[in-house]
């Protein structure tokens, strides 16, 4: 979740596919930066801002879309299911362009080819991430380990995040030392209640930024043309507490069971602490971000460029036109909605949607379907017209995604439609409007029924990821059990209200 050079990318053909090259393994030359860096690197960055500016207002914007891809955070793991910190080697064997390391030794990233949205796309979304997935799974048992992905891995010890864990190549090394230096080198407190009944809150502090680690996710993206990524935008925050409570996977950390989305306050924790009685949620570099959007989608560039410090500034020569200064810097604050720059393969720039809310697991099938009602609800709701800040006031978004962070499936929800809504209504009511949602975009119907039909079961049935782990765990009180079940279930391809306890 965590990358020196995060979300930067540039579209290009390998293998006669389209593929956007990351950044992410380029390494950089030095871990040490002066003020004349972070001086020179402003600049720029501040020229590239400009420039973004120049091409939203004469129209140069990709009118491409909608283009849909994904990224797949995991764990390596061992027999034990402790984690493996096993990933350069790993990655040594596998030797696939598409899988990369990420920050710490033991965790891993898979990344999908971007497709159009319409026809068969998800369909072709599901085969290639379970065929990357599958050549996972072989090239880990070369370490006798194996891949599982889950938001946060309850065999998990705060041992296990030190330094000694972190993948090692220089851009980590250089975000670790900056972000500590901007901490005054002190280590950051943590404080997580428990909404879960007899659970403990989560009390500690931690030195460096590999409590990032403890938390993967699978970030969906989707680039829309430039005239639509306001509403686009807009309609993903007003959805973010739906999609988060469909999804939540992430109630253990450290043996603690917290929040069924747990992932969500130790990432926000991780660079700077418990939010500070009368702080203003919107300033921090992680999370829900600062409102909605007007007319005008880079408003939130211009805010990464007014309130918020350079961290990497590594300078990019020679490319100029392709806001490498930007992109890094946009990089570098994650809000759980994020607007990306990229790059169509003809070379015009483009805006896309990086949706960061849910988390890995349970299933590849559980996953797909999450993705196919968080598009169809997207457009559903964007189309729609009208304001949705009038709908859902911003606030109300923010309480939604909180309060479905913390209790899932049976959070209560203000409506989408101003109304005070009867207690936890659920994503229910969205899955009619995401059905006709993807429908309009011409997504074939038989795979509409295939992954909505999921979500509908899965909603009747009351039981996500987070559910069953619960369940599990009030009725056999063993985290190492819990995780053995879950990997054997994952592997068997059923999705996750099919599990039994």
């Amino acid at each position: 979740m965590i990358h020196a050079n995060a979300d930067v990318r540039r579209a290009g053909q390998t293998n006669g596919r389209q593929t956007e090259e990351r950044w992410l393994g380029q390494e950089i030359g030095s871990v040490e930066f002066g003020s004349a860096d972070f001086d020179r690197f402003g600049l720029r960055l501040e020229a590239e801002t400009d420039r973004l500016r120049d091409m939203w207002r004469n129209r140069a914007l990709s009118s491409a879309g909608p283009v849909i891809g994904f990224e797949l955070e995991a764990w390596l793991v061992d027999r034990n299911f402790f984690p493996a910190p096993d990933n350069q080697s790993f990655l040594a064997r596998l030797a696939d362009p598409l899988v990369v390391a990420e920050l710490s030794r033991f965790n891993i990233e898979l990344n999908g080819t971007p497709r159009p949205l319409g026809g068969e796309g998800l369909g072709l979304i599901e085969r290639e991430m379970a065929q990357t997935w599958q050549r996972c799974l072989a090239a880990a048992h070369g370490d006798v380990d194996t891949a599982i992905a889950i938001g946060t891995l309850p065999t998990l010890r705060e041992a296990d995040l030190s330094s000694a864990s972190m993948t090692p190549a220089r851009r980590y090394a250089a975000l670790n030392k900056v972000i500590m230096e901007g901490r005054g080198n002190v280590p950051v407190p943590i404080h997580i209640d428990s909404v879960i009944e007899a659970g403990s809150p989560l009390v500690t502090q931690h030195r460096d930024v590999m409590l990032e680690a403890a938390t993967t996710s699978f970030q969906l993206h989707l680039q829309v043309p430039s005239d639509r990524f306001v509403s686009i935008f807009n309609a993903s925050l007003a959805l973010s507490g739906l999609l988060l409570a469909l999804s939540a996977n992430s109630p253990f950390l450290f043996g603690h069971a917290l929040w069924h989305e747990t992932r969500i306050p130790v990432f926000e924790q991780a660079f700077a602490g418990p939010l500070a009685e009368g702080e203003d949620p919107g300033s921090r570099r992680v999370g829900f971000g600062s409102g909605y959007l007007d007319v005008d989608p880079l408003r939130l560039f211009e805010e990464n460029l007014r309130d918020h410090a350079v961290l990497l500034p590594v300078m990019q020569d020679g490319e100029a036109g392709r806001l490498p200064h930007l992109r890094l810097h946009n990089g570098t604050v994650w809000r759980w909605n994020r607007p990306l720059v990229g790059f169509d393969p003809d070379g015009t720039p483009h805006l896309r949607l990086e949706l960061r809310i849910m988390p890995a697991g349970p299933s590849l099938i559980d996953m797909v379907a999450n993705a196919a009602f968080a598009y169809g609800a997207l457009f559903a709701l964007a189309e729609e017209g009208g304001d949705v800040a009038a709908r859902l006031p911003f606030a109300r978004a923010r309480g939604n995604f909180y309060a479905a962070a913390r209790h899932g499936l049976m959070a209560e929800q203000a409506g989408l439609r101003g109304e005070e809504p009867p207690p936890r209504p659920g994503p229910a009511a969205m899955v009619p409007a995401a059905r006709e949602g993807l429908l309009r975009q011409g997504v074939a119907r038989a795979l509409v029924d295939r992954y909505l039909d999921v979500i509908e079961v899965r909603l009747a049935s009351g039981q996500n990821g987070a559910e069953w782990q619960l369940a599990h765990y009030r009725r056999h009180g063993d985290l190492f059990g819990l995780t053995a079940d879950y990997l054997e279930n994952q592997r068997s391809g059923m999705p996750v209200h099919e599990w039994r306890v």
